[in-house]
Protein backbone atom coordinates (compact mmCIF):
# COMPACT_ATOMS: atom_id res chain seq x y z
CA UNK A 1 0.00 0.00 0.00
CA UNK A 2 0.89 3.45 -1.09
CA UNK A 3 1.61 5.91 1.69
CA UNK A 4 -0.81 8.58 2.34
CA UNK A 5 1.63 12.21 1.54
CA UNK A 6 0.71 14.70 4.36
CA UNK A 7 -1.60 17.60 2.70
CA UNK A 8 0.32 20.64 2.48
CA UNK A 9 -0.85 23.92 4.27
CA UNK A 10 -0.68 26.64 2.53
CA UNK A 11 1.42 29.34 4.08
CA UNK A 12 -0.36 32.13 5.39
CA UNK A 13 -0.47 35.53 5.02
CA UNK A 14 1.37 36.45 8.32
CA UNK A 15 4.19 34.00 7.66
CA UNK A 16 4.98 35.37 4.34
CA UNK A 17 4.73 38.37 4.83
CA UNK A 18 7.74 37.98 7.54
CA UNK A 19 9.87 35.75 4.85
CA UNK A 20 9.39 38.40 2.55
CA UNK A 21 10.66 41.09 4.74
CA UNK A 22 13.46 38.66 5.26
CA UNK A 23 14.56 38.96 1.65
CA UNK A 24 12.66 36.04 0.53
CA UNK A 25 11.36 37.15 -2.54
CA UNK A 26 9.25 33.78 -3.59
CA UNK A 27 7.23 34.64 -0.38
CA UNK A 28 6.53 37.93 -1.59
CA UNK A 29 5.49 36.33 -5.76
CA UNK A 30 3.25 33.87 -3.53
CA UNK A 31 1.15 36.85 -1.82
CA UNK A 32 1.16 38.79 -5.55
CA UNK A 33 -0.56 35.53 -7.06
CA UNK A 34 -3.05 35.03 -3.60
CA UNK A 35 -4.21 38.32 -3.83
CA UNK A 36 -3.46 39.54 -7.69
CA UNK A 37 -6.83 39.15 -9.58
CA UNK A 38 -8.68 40.76 -6.49
CA UNK A 39 -6.50 43.66 -6.52
CA UNK A 40 -7.01 43.85 -10.30
CA UNK A 41 -10.59 43.59 -10.01
CA UNK A 42 -10.77 46.58 -7.50
CA UNK A 43 -8.37 48.51 -9.80
CA UNK A 44 -10.57 48.18 -12.92
CA UNK A 45 -13.53 48.86 -11.14
CA UNK A 46 -11.93 52.52 -9.96
CA UNK A 47 -10.49 53.15 -12.85
CA UNK A 48 -12.87 51.96 -15.27
CA UNK A 49 -10.37 51.60 -17.84
CA UNK A 50 -8.48 48.41 -18.68
CA UNK A 51 -4.73 49.61 -19.32
CA UNK A 52 -4.99 52.11 -16.67
CA UNK A 53 -5.98 48.96 -14.77
CA UNK A 54 -3.19 46.92 -15.58
CA UNK A 55 -0.81 50.03 -14.60
CA UNK A 56 -2.15 50.56 -11.23
CA UNK A 57 -2.09 46.77 -10.03
CA UNK A 58 1.91 47.04 -11.14
CA UNK A 59 2.33 50.33 -9.36
CA UNK A 60 0.42 48.64 -6.38
CA UNK A 61 2.28 45.52 -5.41
CA UNK A 62 6.06 47.84 -6.74
CA UNK A 63 4.52 49.84 -3.81
CA UNK A 64 3.69 47.33 -1.26
CA UNK A 65 7.39 45.74 -2.20
CA UNK A 66 9.07 48.89 -1.55
CA UNK A 67 7.57 49.54 1.74
CA UNK A 68 6.65 45.78 3.26
CA UNK A 69 9.10 47.16 6.06
CA UNK A 70 6.48 49.71 7.13
CA UNK A 71 3.47 47.04 7.66
CA UNK A 72 3.16 46.28 11.13
CA UNK A 73 0.55 43.73 10.66
CA UNK A 74 -2.24 45.53 12.59
CA UNK A 75 -4.02 45.00 10.02
CA UNK A 76 -4.59 42.14 7.66
CA UNK A 77 -2.13 42.35 4.75
CA UNK A 78 -4.88 42.26 2.41
CA UNK A 79 -6.91 45.25 3.97
CA UNK A 80 -2.99 47.24 3.83
CA UNK A 81 -2.91 46.57 -0.20
CA UNK A 82 -6.35 47.69 -0.72
CA UNK A 83 -5.63 51.12 0.63
CA UNK A 84 -2.75 51.28 -1.78
CA UNK A 85 -4.91 50.21 -4.34
CA UNK A 86 -7.52 52.66 -3.97
CA UNK A 87 -5.20 55.36 -3.24
CA UNK A 88 -3.17 54.80 -6.78
CA UNK A 89 -6.45 54.10 -8.59
CA UNK A 90 -7.73 57.52 -7.54
CA UNK A 91 -4.24 59.15 -8.42
CA UNK A 92 -5.04 57.44 -11.84
CA UNK A 93 -8.02 59.29 -12.49
CA UNK A 94 -6.75 62.45 -10.90
CA UNK A 95 -4.43 62.45 -13.94
CA UNK A 96 -6.61 61.88 -16.79
CA UNK A 97 -6.87 65.47 -18.47
CA UNK A 98 -10.74 64.82 -18.76
CA UNK A 99 -11.42 62.96 -15.34
CA UNK A 100 -12.94 64.61 -12.86
CA UNK A 101 -11.10 64.52 -9.39
CA UNK A 102 -12.68 62.51 -6.58
CA UNK A 103 -11.05 62.19 -3.18
CA UNK A 104 -11.74 59.95 -0.10
CA UNK A 105 -11.39 62.77 2.16
CA UNK A 106 -14.70 64.62 0.61
CA UNK A 107 -17.02 65.00 3.46
CA UNK A 108 -20.34 63.02 3.30
CA UNK A 109 -22.88 63.42 6.06
CA UNK A 110 -23.06 60.88 8.42
CA UNK A 111 -26.56 61.66 10.17
CA UNK A 112 -29.83 60.56 10.07
CA UNK A 113 -31.57 61.52 6.89
CA UNK A 114 -34.06 60.56 4.54
CA UNK A 115 -33.05 59.66 0.99
CA UNK A 116 -36.75 59.91 -0.94
CA UNK A 117 -36.56 57.59 -4.14
CA UNK A 118 -39.14 57.11 -6.51
CA UNK A 119 -38.73 53.11 -7.36
CA UNK A 120 -40.45 52.58 -10.80
CA UNK A 121 -43.17 49.98 -11.54
CA UNK A 122 -42.11 46.49 -12.75
CA UNK A 123 -44.07 44.73 -15.12
CA UNK A 124 -42.35 41.60 -15.31
CA UNK A 125 -40.33 39.57 -13.17
CA UNK A 126 -36.41 40.11 -13.62
CA UNK A 127 -35.22 36.55 -14.51
CA UNK A 128 -38.50 36.49 -17.15
CA UNK A 129 -37.16 38.75 -19.26
CA UNK A 130 -32.76 38.25 -18.71
CA UNK A 131 -30.45 35.42 -18.50
CA UNK A 132 -28.59 35.44 -15.75
CA UNK A 133 -25.18 36.48 -17.62
CA UNK A 134 -27.49 39.68 -18.62
CA UNK A 135 -28.62 40.06 -15.09
CA UNK A 136 -24.76 40.01 -14.43
CA UNK A 137 -23.62 42.42 -16.97
CA UNK A 138 -26.87 44.58 -15.67
CA UNK A 139 -25.43 44.53 -12.59
CA UNK A 140 -22.09 45.46 -13.80
CA UNK A 141 -22.85 48.45 -15.73
CA UNK A 142 -24.77 49.37 -12.71
CA UNK A 143 -22.17 49.80 -10.51
CA UNK A 144 -19.60 50.73 -13.32
CA UNK A 145 -21.95 53.41 -13.72
CA UNK A 146 -21.60 54.56 -9.47
CA UNK A 147 -19.03 57.72 -8.62
CA UNK A 148 -15.64 56.28 -7.57
CA UNK A 149 -16.23 57.21 -3.80
CA UNK A 150 -19.34 54.91 -3.48
CA UNK A 151 -18.34 52.19 -5.95
CA UNK A 152 -15.63 51.39 -4.25
CA UNK A 153 -17.42 50.87 -0.56
CA UNK A 154 -20.06 49.04 -2.55
CA UNK A 155 -17.16 47.01 -4.06
CA UNK A 156 -15.04 46.41 -0.47
CA UNK A 157 -18.16 45.74 1.40
CA UNK A 158 -20.93 43.72 -1.05
CA UNK A 159 -18.13 42.37 -3.62
CA UNK A 160 -14.92 41.71 -1.54
CA UNK A 161 -16.93 41.15 1.66
CA UNK A 162 -14.90 43.33 3.96
CA UNK A 163 -16.30 44.14 7.21
CA UNK A 164 -17.26 48.01 7.62
CA UNK A 165 -14.17 48.24 10.16
CA UNK A 166 -11.83 46.70 7.50
CA UNK A 167 -13.45 49.13 4.88
CA UNK A 168 -12.75 52.19 6.62
CA UNK A 169 -9.59 51.19 7.89
CA UNK A 170 -8.36 50.17 3.77
CA UNK A 171 -10.20 53.61 3.01
CA UNK A 172 -8.95 56.20 5.77
CA UNK A 173 -12.39 56.64 6.53
CA UNK A 174 -14.67 56.43 9.81
CA UNK A 175 -17.05 53.44 10.40
CA UNK A 176 -20.33 55.76 9.79
CA UNK A 177 -18.57 57.56 6.62
CA UNK A 178 -18.55 54.08 5.04
CA UNK A 179 -21.92 53.28 6.58
CA UNK A 180 -23.27 56.40 4.93
CA UNK A 181 -21.69 55.85 1.70
CA UNK A 182 -22.63 52.09 1.25
CA UNK A 183 -26.28 53.55 1.95
CA UNK A 184 -25.97 55.94 -0.82
CA UNK A 185 -24.60 53.23 -3.56
CA UNK A 186 -27.33 50.67 -2.83
CA UNK A 187 -30.19 53.40 -3.13
CA UNK A 188 -28.54 55.11 -6.06
CA UNK A 189 -28.12 50.88 -7.57
CA UNK A 190 -31.83 49.86 -6.50
CA UNK A 191 -32.84 53.42 -8.20
CA UNK A 192 -30.75 52.49 -11.53
CA UNK A 193 -32.06 48.49 -11.72
CA UNK A 194 -35.91 49.42 -10.87
CA UNK A 195 -35.40 51.78 -13.92
CA UNK A 196 -34.33 48.67 -15.80
CA UNK A 197 -36.78 46.01 -14.92
CA UNK A 198 -39.76 47.78 -13.87
CA UNK A 199 -41.72 45.20 -11.31
CA UNK A 200 -43.43 46.79 -8.32
CA UNK A 201 -42.48 44.73 -5.37
CA UNK A 202 -39.75 42.27 -6.75
CA UNK A 203 -36.88 42.69 -4.83
CA UNK A 204 -34.27 40.29 -6.84
CA UNK A 205 -31.43 42.26 -5.24
CA UNK A 206 -32.36 41.97 -2.28
CA UNK A 207 -29.05 42.90 -1.01
CA UNK A 208 -29.18 46.37 -2.48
Amino acid sequence: MTPTQPRTVPAGDDDLVRRAKAGDSAAFSELVQRYNRRIFRLTKHITQNQEDAEDVLQEVFMKAYTHLSTFEGNSKFYTWLVRIAVNESLMKLRKRKSGKQVSLDEPVSTGDEEIMREIAVWESTPEQKYSQTELRGILDEAVQSLEPIYRTVFLLRDVDELSTEEAAESLGLTVPAVKSRLLRARLQLREKLTRVFKRKGDDLFAFL
